[in-house]
């Protein structure tokens, strides 16, 4: 393992931190990145490549429990510094996370191998891009309130939290990115962009653990002594920029909203066709 392959490591682990939880599809930025300049593939065979997919994105899973780390003991029902009325007197279930959870994770269940073999491809993955950009638009397009019905994630019901986890279904489909899905949705039901944003990001959490931690057992044998600072490397620089992309994030989108991100998934096709397509 030389300094080039640490260095990989940390711009791959800097994408994917950066992009995992923005609407913009880390899929879609991982393709250009990769592909385009390093060849993670050639340069440590396919099985190692893969793998480190999966490890740099328990760096940005790790990044999000950090962030909410006091939310996550009030869903377990442990002690917390936060008090009911710090949660405006109401307070999120661990039920409704979990419903928000089945849609996604029953059909990713039955479909997994469909969409590891169909649709992860260059032109799949465009359009999840354009759609998801649209869908995007939309939400922020439609007519509603001044003041949005739910202001935090807290009044979020359970018929939400349902229809929300069907929106995450859409994400299936590689590049139109599971946090522009679910926001988008949050957003169209009457959620503000902040609301949206947090109940996306909790969500996040056992659903990729869940597939990350599959994968690592099923990867497991790619662990060697050779590849493991590209591992390490890569981890730490996800887990890093996550920490700090998430902060940024929901810092601005009750002021930015879902558009300008929705302008640049529409650049970044056209990037990816351009190269790849043309």
């Amino acid at each position: 393992m030389n300094v080039w392959d640490i260095f990989v490591a940390i711009i791959l682990g800097l994408v994917e931190g950066l992009t995992e939880f923005a609407p913009v599809s880390s899929t879609g930025h991982m393709i250009i990145v990769d592909d385009m300049l390093f060849k993670s593939k050639e340069l440590f065979g396919s099985e190692v490549a893969n793998t480190f997919k999966v490890v740099i994105q328990l760096g940005s899973i790790l990044a999000v429990v950090i962030v909410f780390k006091d939310r996550f003991i009030q869903l377990l029902g442990l002690s917390s510094r936060k008090t009911k009325q710090e949660y405006g007197g109401k307070k999120l279930k661990l039920s409704q996370v979990i419903v928000g959870l089945l849609p996604a994770g029953l059909l990713g269940v039955l479909f997994d191998d469909y969409i590891d073999e169909h649709l992860f491809t260059t032109e799949t993955v465009l359009i999840g891009l354009v759609a998801g950009a649209v869908l995007m638009i939309i939400a922020d397009l439609m007519p509603k309130d001044k003041k949005p019905k739910v202001e935090t994630v807290d009044q979020i019901s359970y018929k939400q939290a349902i229809i929300i986890g069907l929106f995450q279904c859409i994400a299936l489909w590689p590049g139109f990115s599971r946090s522009g899905s679910t926001m988008s949705g949050g957003v169209i039901l009457g959620l503000s962009h902040r609301a949206a944003a947090d109940f996306t990001f909790i969500m996040a959490v056992p659903i990729m653990a869940g597939a990350s931690l599959i994968s690592l057992l099923n990867s497991w044998e790619y662990f060697t002594m050779d590849a493991l600072p590209f591992f390490i490397a890569g981890f730490i620089s996800a887990f890093v920029f996550a920490l700090i992309s998430i902060r940024f994030f929901l810092a601005l989108i009750n002021k930015v909203q879902l558009i300008p991100f929705a302008i640049y998934r529409i650049i970044l096709a056209t990037i990816i066709f351009v190269v790849f397509i043309l």
